[in-house]
């Protein structure tokens, strides 16, 4: 049970291991972009590549496809990344276990955005949990863990990329252990547990109120999807990717520092953000250099630019 990209490397590692898949289960194909064309998730596309049956179900409790799942008494779920909650009765249909590949080293990042979350409060590392389903979100007894470390150019998308990777590999070596019942689960600790709830909207705007390291972060976490923001002139101006410059400045927070040769913005306790690839409103993302070329050159340094 999955639906991004995330979850696909772990799909094609139980079927090279040889594990037999007896359906897999994703959210509805969605409309994408601006001609809203219907799009297939990762997963669907891989499991059709393999002739796997494929389940996808609106919402999964009381549907007639949970029936029919149940019915096929499997020996393990494995879920990773899949976006619905699963009915306690079909977690207990299964022989041997419930697993989930959980983005995060729990009990840290409960929740559906672990790696983002990571990126944004500026974490040294992430990682992977094998855990136990349970009806309580994220919050079942721990079979495994591997962390990684957060490199300083990693975004969202660049973490997604390893620890699906990692969440493969843990999976695979933690599963017989499950089948053959050789390993002792872990219950988290409640009193350490942090969630990391959906990006909202808001989240998505980038504050002149934030340091430039939070602003960064921020812009990492972000990308690739949906990127972050600067309203300027009332306009968006997304954010693909930054750099805390050195210097500090004495120019108040939300004005431009420097437009000669880069695109340097005062934030939070006089640091400074170099902007490196943004996308002005209805155009494609470019570098600073061809932003310099155009709008950026408009800009006076000290000019108030964004809140």
């Amino acid at each position: 049970m999955g639906t991004p990209n995330f979850a696909v490397p772990i799909l094609e590692g139980l079927l090279e291991a040889g594990y037999d898949i007896k359906a897999v289960v994703t959210q509805p194909d969605k409309k994408v972009g601006r001609k809203q064309i219907v799009t297939k998730t990762p997963v669907k596309i891989a499991a059709e590549a393999h002739d796997l049956k494929v389940y996808q179900p609106v919402k999964l409790s009381g549907s007639p496809e949970l029936e029919e799942l149940m019915e096929l008494q499997a020996d393990l779920i494995v879920t990773a990344a899949y976006g619905q909650f699963l009915p306690t009765k079909f977690l207990n249909s299964v022989r041997i276990a419930a697993v989930n590949v959980h983005g995060s080293l729990l009990p840290k990042y409960r929740g559906g955005a672990p790696i983002q979350y990571s990126l944004l409060n500026g974490d040294a590392q992430t990682g992977i949990t094998i855990m136990e389903m349970v009806k309580k979100m994220d919050a079942g007894d721990m079979y495994a863990q591997k962390a990684i470390d957060i490199l300083p150019e990693d975004t969202t998308g660049s973490l997604f990329d390893k620890l699906s990777l990692v969440g493969r590999d843990l999976l695979l070596e933690t599963l017989p252990k499950i089948i053959d019942n050789s390993i002792e689960k872990v219950a988290q600790d409640e009193s350490k547990v942090v969630f990391s709830p959906n990006i909202s909207k808001d989240q998505e705007k980038i504050s002149s109120k934030l340091t430039a390291t939070q602003a960064n972060n921020l812009i990492r976490a972000l990308n690739p999807d949906p990127g972050a923001y600067i309203e300027m002139n009332g306009k968006r101006l997304k954010v693909w990717k930054a750099e805390v410059a050195e210097e500090s400045t004495n120019i108040e927070p939300g004005c431009l520092v420097d437009n000669k040769g880069r695109f340097a913005l005062s934030f939070a306790g006089g640091s400074v953000l170099n902007l490196l690839e943004l996308q002005p409103a209805g155009k494609k993302a470019m570098n600073v250099k061809n932003f310099l070329n155009g709008q950026g050159s408009k800009f006076v340094a000290g000019e108030r630019i964004f809140d």
